[in-house]
């Protein structure tokens, strides 16, 4: 049974995602908007692309006419979608979850308007002084992101009214796409954060993994966890709210459903229909198949028969400092003589301020305090050093 993927885009999840297909024999081109991206160092084929030019966009598809089209990234011109499932290409998880959630806009309002889930107050503004409008309805504190971005890009915080103009162009700076417009959230006095890997599958229930804790700085993940503590009600909760949203956007394949936990219940707050940062976690062997792993037997309608929390386990990034086209990497032999412990180098050709170079990842028994795991993440990171030519 193989199939030929395109993958669009081809950074550290889709490398992750190649691997595990290229294990169960599985063709995969790759595709991103420059040369020797992450995936493609792993893939059968590569094309580079701007991903939103609709025709280069149609050539491609046209060339490989690939069984599955696979999103790894927002930046795409997903409307084309829809005319490339006609076609009798499968898209994953479907083509409406792809426009859906590849906007915060189309994804929000399906939560809160369609389907009445929970959600942070909030409003949408396409300039700045929108913004200020905006801003005063949802009150301060209030978190302002572009529609379209991924790993905190242009997202921050509006605490003053000073900040409003400065909010607005960072935002519109780190924007994914050719949507000049953000959403403004009132501020959500959660007590943690969540990422529900959830699966839907073609002919089988929908499947959730343990749910997964983190820490982010400047709207990016900086450690993951899994378990993450919650309550079984707040889990209940948070788990027949991503049933819900997956079953609307339809498909098979894994989401990222994230939720803050606050005194008052759980709010849904974003939803990635693709493996998702946080889950590098699942790398640590935390789980009997890593998220991965999980995504592409869902879209190759292999039946899986559970999903089993076997370690506790934790992921922490391992970040560029400054902007360089010949990064290399020392201490690798200090890391990889711990024990319980792994890393991965994504192998990312240039690197700037902030940029996620690679990850730490480090495991223990199902009695040990995720807490000290963490910690063990944290503390291995930082024996690896990026330098820079």
């Amino acid at each position: 049974m193989q199939k030929k993927i395109l993958l669009l885009g081809s950074g550290e999840l889709g490398k992750e995602f190649v691997i595990a297909a290229q294990r169960i024999g599985q063709t995969v081109i790759a595709v991103d908007s420059y040369e020797n991206a992450p995936a493609m160092q792993v893939a059968h084929g590569f094309e580079v692309i701007n991903m939103l030019d609709g025709e280069a966009l149609d050539k491609i598809v046209a060339k490989h006419r690939p069984d599955f089209i696979v999103p790894e990234i927002e930046a795409i011109r997903t409307e084309r979608f829809y005319d490339y499932e006609k076609q009798g290409i499968t898209v994953v998880p479907s083509a409406k979850a792809a426009n859906f959630t590849m906007n915060r806009k189309a994804i929000r309002d399906l939560a809160s308007k369609e389907l009445g889930l929970k959600t942070a107050n909030y409003r949408y503004a396409t300039s700045a002084e929108e913004l200020q409008k905006a801003v005063q309805e949802v009150g301060m504190p209030c978190v302002v992101k572009p529609l379209m971005s991924s790993s905190g890009k242009g997202q921050s915080t509006i605490k003053t009214l000073e900040d409003i103009e400065k909010a607005w162009s960072y935002a519109v700076e780190g924007s994914r796409g050719d949507v000049v417009e953000v959403i403004v959230e009132a501020f959500v006095k959660f007590n943690s954060e969540i990422t529900l890997l959830t699966i839907t599958q073609n002919n089988n229930p929908t499947l959730f993994c343990a749910p997964i804790g983190h820490r982010q700085e400047r709207g990016d993940y900086q450690e993951s966890w899994q378990p993450a503590r919650i309550s079984d009600k707040d889990l209940f909760e948070a788990q027949d709210m991503a049933e819900k949203v997956t079953e609307a956007l339809g498909g098979a394949g894994i989401f990222g459903v994230e939720f803050f936990l606050a005194d008052d219940g759980v709010y849904f707050s974003e939803l990635s229909p693709r493996p998702h940062d946080t889950g590098m976690v699942t790398l640590a062997g935390t789980q009997n198949f890593n998220q991965f792993e999980l995504h592409l037997r869902t879209i190759l309608s292999l039946p899986i028969f559970e999903i089993k929390l076997e370690k506790h386990g934790a992921s922490a990034v391992i970040l560029a400092s400054e902007n360089s086209s010949h990064p290399n990497y020392e201490g690798l032999d200090k890391i990889a003589g711990l024990p319980k412990t792994d890393f991965r180098i994504f192998g990312k050709p240039t690197t700037r301020p902030y940029r996620r170079m690679g990850v730490a990842l480090t495991n223990d028994t199902l009695e040990t305090a995720v807490e000290e795991i963490v910690e063990r993440a944290k503390e291995a990171s930082k024996l690896i050093t990026i330098t820079y030519n």
